[in-house]
């Protein structure tokens, strides 16, 4: 059974190695160097003393996913909207952890003063615009050839829905 909890800094070698996957393998990110700990253990503690919600996707003992909510932007009139972050462990994907996990995120990201969610989507990643989609995003905009990985030009995909 997948438990979702709130993260702890314990779970940061589990975060490190998850998105360290998606930066190696995908274009959900646009980062080509994966983060170390240290910058995920920095990570975890801002969001946390902001009290966004970070979640983790937990089944026996071992983190599946993980998903957290920021400020949209830095400036204060962006201060309601969020923006989510979710990715999940290869092993994981296609059994039902995100559905669970986007889920729980967007249930916690009112209690913390949002009331838009935004996703912002690499690629795009079809499996990202599934989720979301499912979960009543809907595309608001598309950036188109802005960035480049892997060899390939890319789009990024903004998703909207309100919480």
């Amino acid at each position: 059974m997948t438990t979702i909890r709130p993260v702890t800094e314990a779970d940061a070698d589990a975060i490190t190695a998850i998105y360290a996957h998606h930066v190696l393998h995908g274009t959900g990110t646009f980062d080509i160097d994966p983060p170390g700990v240290a910058h995920w253990r920095h990570r975890i503690a801002e969001i946390r003393a902001r009290c966004w919600p970070f979640l983790v996707a937990e089944r026996a003992g071992r983190v599946l996913g993980y998903a957290y909510a920021a400020q949209f932007r830095d400036r204060a009139a962006y201060r309601a909207s969020c923006e989510d972050s979710i990715y999940i462990a290869e092993e994981a994907r296609g059994g039902g952890v995100g559905t669970v996990l986007l889920g729980a995120l967007i249930a916690a990201a009112p209690a913390a003063g949002f009331r838009e969610m935004v996703a912002v989507v690499g690629g795009p990643e079809p499996a990202s615009v599934a989720l979301h989609g499912k979960l009543g995003f809907r595309e608001v905009g598309r950036l188109h050839d802005i960035g480049e990985k892997f060899g390939r030009s890319l789009d990024v995909l903004f998703l909207q829905r309100t919480l």
